[in-house]
């Protein structure tokens, strides 16, 4: 039996070990709060173009900067090798841009740290074939897209490649040359297990799906070939202009499925994604496009490029859908870059600077007014809350209240770089992108 002494002994063990491991449990938890601060830094993603799969331009954030110049709130600045046009994508701690080098022929993806702006890798590829494109649009204008995984991007003619997120290549699509003397841009889309992606415009267009994890493809559809002269958009004797597509495709949900819908010359589309099956065909639009399609509660916008044709129709129908299309605005406002929609109204620019705010349901312009400073435009909305973000071609950034009875400017900002991308918002941040450099905007 034990003695009352080895007793006492062992109980005062046990209270001393007792303390002494609480002890060490409070010093680990006090030094996990000290340290939270460097050790739980997360970023919001901007995972694709415009942020989302419907392509809608917003953001949940509502403490983003709305004042900076070129020394004034700027996180960190970092030199790109020469101009391009195409917007980052952002997943995690990193952010996710395509380049161009001229001189070696390279089309790349280019990985920078969300936190300093640092290089963490880059991939790709070189490609020496002539590709026509017009000397304002550099190669790789198609921004990239990630799940959190693999990263896809498109350079035109160079074709589709897939990376992991530490930069090694997965697999690569070659799909052929395309020629429009214009170039490409239309950015491609991650849907589940899906990537979709537009290889135009130009003769021989298509719209594919692939296996986002080996490239395979699922299913194709063609785009007619165009003949010359040939218009159903209204026009009458204007001859052929020039035809193409420079819109990127958006998901959204109707009747219980999802649609694949994409603006092309002349029509509106809608596809089952998984199948590639046409759901419906709205007619009406013009030759020439460049905005993607906007989309709420069930109502697609798409808008026509320079004096252009837009329409609007329901999400949810089935084959020739444009005898029940809601309207039609011939030789209308639209430009190159995407607006965005607040409580069913539509409000977007044309490449000169002027804004406009559209009543979604009936197509009526409520409103029409030139933003501030040198505004012409090639970058898309941004939306946060109620306040809309346009960034010009100057590096100018207007900032304004989604109001539909009249333009009501709230700030201005400037990073004083040229630029044809949009604005990312991430993190009460900004990051933009500008023919010379990467920048993040906003508090430290």
């Amino acid at each position: 039996m034990r003695s009352i002494w080895q007793e006492v002994d062992s109980r005062i063990d046990f209270v001393s070990s007792t303390r002494f491991y609480h002890f060490n449990l409070m010093k680990a938890a006090l030094l996990s709060l000290l340290l939270l601060p460097f050790l739980s830094v997360t970023y919001a993603n901007w995972p694709s173009w415009r942020g989302d799969l419907s392509g809608s331009g917003h953001t949940s954030e509502t403490n983003l900067p709305t004042t900076w110049s070129h020394d004034k709130n700027v996180v960190w600045r970092v030199e790109l090798p020469e101009p391009g046009n195409s917007t980052p994508i952002i997943h995690g701690d990193r952010i996710f841009v395509t380049q161009p080098v001229s001189e070696t022929h390279w089309r790349g993806v280019m990985c920078f740290n969300r936190l300093d702006g640092k290089l963490l890798w880059k991939n790709g590829l070189t490609y020496d074939k002539p590709e026509t494109t017009h000397r304002t649009n550099p190669y790789c204008s198609a921004s990239p897209a990630t799940d959190g995984q693999i990263v896809i991007a498109s350079f035109g003619s160079a074709g589709l490649v897939a990376y992991d997120l530490d930069g090694k290549q997965l697999w690569h699509r070659d799909f052929g040359p395309i020629s429009h003397e214009w170039g490409n841009s239309t950015s491609p889309i991650l849907h589940g297990d899906l990537c979709i992606h537009y290889h135009g415009p130009g003769k021989g267009a298509f719209l594919t799906a692939l296996n986002k994890t080996t490239g395979e493809t699922v299913w194709t559809w063609n785009e007619p070939d165009w003949a010359p002269g040939e218009r159903t958009d209204g026009f009458k004797g204007q001859g052929k202009g020039i035809i193409g597509s420079f819109s990127t495709p958006i998901i959204t949900s109707a009747n219980g499925r999802s649609e694949l819908i994409m603006s092309f010359p002349m029509e509106l589309k809608a596809f089952d994604p998984a199948t590639g099956k046409v759901l419906w065909t709205c007619s009406g639009l013009n030759p020439l496009v460049y905005t993607s399609p906007m989309v709420d509660q069930s109502i697609v916008v798409a808008l026509g490029g320079y004096y252009g044709n837009s329409i609007a129709v329901k999400t949810g129908g089935s084959g020739d859908v444009t005898p029940s299309r809601l309207w039609q605005e011939i030789r209308h406002n639209g430009g190159i870059g995407t607006g965005v929609i607040k409580d069913g109204f539509y409000y977007y620019h044309d490449s000169g600077g002027v804004a406009f705010c559209l009543d979604i349901q009936s197509g009526k312009t409520l409103w029409k007014d030139r933003l501030p400073g040198s505004s012409k435009s090639w970058g898309s909305f941004v939306l946060a809350g109620d306040t809309i973000y346009s960034l010009s071609q100057t590096g100018q950034t207007v900032v304004f209240k989604a109001n539909p009875q009249k333009l009501e400017i709230l700030s201005q900002a400037d990073v004083g770089e040229p630029t044809n991308s949009s604005l990312v918002p991430s993190n009460n941040q900004f990051i933009i992108r500008t023919q010379k450099a990467l920048w993040c905007i906003g508090s430290k």
